[in-house]
């Protein structure tokens, strides 16, 4: 075996037309289908009475936006939309200020961030603990709450 040929990539040999002769010659023995091109319906890739719609060109079921219309969205649509994130921009500005105005630093709300990721990581390992010595005691983990001192809310 050739140690390199996992590294060829797959070479499809040449196609043959061995089965549409076949085909062919056992098409005389078979009642005839619908679509004189496929003998055998159940060899062809589209279904007998789709044959005509199937080939046609294609069309997109999502219909074409109107002339000026990028994607199907008017430009007093966007006008909107940029209002409103603006709107939205001068809120979380505000809101922003007041937390400085009370002392908070930008720091501070990072670290606390950074400390409740944690803490969430800490707690989903806890639960995942609780999940399995559930399983393994044959028990609902509602059942643990109590032996482990916690509370349902915890």
């Amino acid at each position: 075996m050739d140690p390199l040929a996992p590294l060829n990539p797959l070479i499809r040999g040449p196609r043959t037309p061995g089965l549409r002769r076949w085909i062919q010659s056992q098409a005389l023995l078979l009642p005839s289908c619908s679509s004189s091109r496929f003998p055998l319906g159940f060899l062809s890739r589209t279904e007998p009475g789709l044959t005509r719609s199937c080939r046609g060109a294609f069309r997109s079921p999502r219909p074409s936006p109107k002339s000026g219309q990028a994607d199907g969205t008017s430009e007093e649509s966007l006008h909107l939309d940029i209002q409103k994130l603006k709107e939205k921009r001068d809120m979380l500005d505000e809101e922003i200020s007041q937390f400085i105005s009370e002392g908070y630093s930008v720091d501070e709300l990072e670290d606390h961030i950074t400390q409740l990721h944690e803490y969430n990581d800490i707690k989903d390992v806890g639960q995942m603990l609780m999940g399995k010595l559930a399983v393994i005691r044959g028990v609902t983990t509602k059942e643990l709450y109590p032996e482990f001192g916690l509370d349902m809310n915890d």
